[in-house]
């Protein structure tokens, strides 16, 4: 159960005031919202048997292509090259 003193604490903590009214008030609620909660985790306790098990449905990583399969065609459509590299201008 959720006393007003932790109300106001927590409104100190979020930097928030509160009225003793306002504590009160939402003391009940907090204490409603609380048991709500508690009633749908009561009723939830078989979900984990609901989910089915869990898998790695990801695929080992193997190359599917030769070395510099792609290179050259690569190469042969940038403006200016130096053997295997791109050729740009300096940047400074």
């Amino acid at each position: 159960m959720i006393t007003k003193e932790d109300i106001k604490n927590l409104a100190d903590l979020a930097r928030i005031e509160i009225s003793e009214a306002e504590a009160e008030g939402l003391t009940s609620q907090i204490d409603s919202i609380l048991g709500y909660v508690g009633q749908i985790k009561d009723s939830t306790g078989d979900v984990e048997r609901a989910v089915p098990k869990l898998r790695n449905v990801m695929r080992d990583d193997v190359v599917t292509h030769t070395e510099e399969e792609y290179t050259e065609k690569l190469l042969n459509n940038a403006p200016s090259r130096e053997g295997k590299y791109l050729k740009v201008k300096k940047i400074l």
